[in-house]
């Protein structure tokens, strides 16, 4: 399939105008690049369902705080092209910088609540974070008007982010999260696996175990805490020392009232080698649970 690719904004929307005219709806897939089969999961679901298929690849500077890895974020703009067209994308839109951000640029989107928590704690990343995160999704999203936009759950505080910031602001578009793609040792796939050595790569395979022992404990009648500790007692098994493993609201990310169908997900974030992991799992508190002591199942990971 050829791919044509597009720098400019009124490039971008040429090309979805002429599709719209077409007859053709639009489904957009943002990425900062280095694809791997998570991504193209996603452009081959918006391919199925979609006219017209935009694969965006953006690393955006605003999400990445001092220290972080914006500069040596693997990009490989030919590779990622040639992955999203065999996947079925119509076009890559891949602008520049000052592009998205021109000089004089002051407008930000912050979503509270949601970036509070988490990864956007104060002693963690910071809500900064996903303001960045915030602010170039509603400017992807105002740029390409799709009717669709398809989303990883493994970044699942991202995605109750877009999704609240979607509903809060009207924006005419859905959005579709789709389950994490793993490898077959249960490794959530990310860009930033390129960074582990093969020792690495072997210990950050416990993270899938943590949540797997997560579960087991559920399923053993422990409570909140004691879920928490099932997984950090892998992770420190294999010699990580995660910022958080937590299980919270699935909805809000507050704290479980543990009641009976609540819908709660265990998040995780860790430290291997150079590499920062996440990983999450969705679970329910089920009618013979007591107050955050019961059992739960788990229902989506």
């Amino acid at each position: 399939m050829h791919l044509r690719t597009v720098r400019t904004v009124a490039a971008l929307r040429a090309a979805v105008s002429a599709a719209r005219r077409a007859g053709r709806s639009i489904a957009l897939v943002p990425t900062m690049g280095s694809l791997h089969e998570g991504h193209l999961s996603l452009v081959r679901a918006a391919r199925a369902e979609s006219g017209f298929v935009v694969v965006s690849i953006f690393v955006n500077p605003t999400q990445f705080g001092p220290g972080e890895d914006f500069e040596r974020y693997p990009r490989d703009e030919r590779r990622d092209a040639a992955l999203a067209a065999a996947a079925g994308a119509d076009l890559l839109f891949a602008p520049a910088v000052a592009e998205v951000f021109p000089p004089g640029f002051a407008t930000s989107v912050e979503v509270a609540g949601l970036t509070d928590v988490l990864c956007g704690a104060p002693d963690r990343r910071g809500r900064e974070h996903f303001t960045g995160v915030a602010t170039v999704v509603a400017k992807l999203l105002n740029m390409c008007a799709p009717d669709v936009a398809l989303f990883g759950q493994k970044d699942y505080q991202q995605s109750l982010v877009i999704r609240r910031l979607v509903r809060d602001l009207d924006l005419p578009v859905r959005i579709e999260v789709l389950p994490t793609v793993r490898e077959p040792d249960g490794l959530a796939l990310s860009s930033r696996n390129e960074y582990l050595d093969a020792g690495e790569r072997e210990r950050a395979a416990a993270l899938n175990r943590a949540l797997d022992a997560a579960e087991q404990a559920l399923r053993d009648g422990a409570g909140r805490e004691e879920v928490r500790e099932a997984a950090t007692g892998v992770l420190s098994a294999a010699g990580i020392d995660p910022e958080y493993a937590e299980l919270l609201r699935a909805d809000t990310l507050g704290a479980p009232r543990w009641e009976p169908g609540e819908r709660l997900v265990l998040a995780i974030a860790a430290p291997v080698g150079r590499a920062r992991l996440i990983d999450n799992k969705l679970m329910e508190v089920p009618a013979t649970s007591g107050r955050g002591t019961g059992r739960a199942a788990l229902v989506g990971g």
